[in-house]
């Protein structure tokens, strides 16, 4: 047998034991019990039944406004700054005719058509992306966070396919050559790795608040969903707020003041 049709033969079967783990994996990382290569809950944790996110759009208005955020969150997570066509990206700026193309209309405001929109993973209530893993490297914790474990991690693509946000990127070269200063404290990927925001799970566990949070000095809130007390039901109530193409029924978890 030659070498290529060994290797293949290796990552189908390895494919084949995560279909197979199947429910049982999925019980699991319900459970909170897969929780990937990210610190140990501690007692000072920050918890909640659903995290999400409320970002003021009027406070953060363009491409400068929201680079501290992209600089604080990649700069956090190793993410890559690979000068090609390759772009890696947690968290990016977008136009509001890409960022929410089923809510567009021909009367808008010029100000908020004008305006940049810091863009990131949904941390959807329903995720596609976990459905169509097939090794559950891509999970669903309790608190509604959708993680990846990056060693599990096959390089399948099919979240990328499944996601309709396009919130997650591919690694097709070693991207540790291309980051500018590694954390210590957090793990670097590897070629062949899918890599997304995790609203700074691993910091949330060490009772911080996710580092775009910290950097927005205000304009991005986040909390717990289903806490009526909390900022982001307070921002929801007083606010006027869109989602990200909210009729696909994946129930996003990051909302924009308007």
């Amino acid at each position: 047998m030659n070498k290529s049709r060994r290797n293949f033969l290796k990552l189908a079967g390895g494919a084949a034991a995560g279909l197979c783990f199947g429910s049982a994996g999925v019980a699991l990382a319900s459970e909170g019990a897969h929780r990937g290569p990210y610190v140990e809950e501690s007692p000072k944790a920050f918890t909640a039944k659903r995290w999400a996110m409320v970002v003021d759009t009027r406070k953060l208005k363009t491409a400068e406004d929201i680079q501290p955020l992209v600089d604080a969150c990649h700069s956090v997570h190793n993410v890559p700054d690979i000068p090609t066509k390759q772009d890696i990206k947690w968290i990016w700026s977008d136009t509001y005719e890409h960022g929410f193309p089923t809510t567009e209309n021909n009367h808008l405001s010029e100000d908020v058509e004008h305006r940049a929109f810091a863009l990131l993973c949904n941390h959807c209530e329903n995720p596609p992306c976990v459905r169509v893993c097939p090794t559950q490297a891509t999970f669903q914790r309790p608190d509604g966070i959708v993680m990846m474990d990056f060693h599990r991690c096959i390089g399948c693509r099919y979240c990328m396919a499944g996601c309709p946000f396009g919130a997650r990127s591919f690694n097709f070269q070693d991207p540790r050559p291309f980051i500018k200063k590694e954390n210590p404290e957090f793990p670097t990927r590897m070629r062949g790795v899918v890599e997304k925001c995790t609203f700074c799970s691993e910091r949330l566990d060490n009772g911080q608040m996710p580092a775009c949070v910290e950097a927005s000095k205000g304009a991005v809130l986040f909390g717990d969903l289903t806490d009526k007390d909390s900022e982001v039901r307070k921002a929801l109530r007083e606010n006027f707020t869109i989602r990200r193409k909210p009729s696909l029924g994946t129930e996003p978890g990051v909302y924009y003041i308007i």
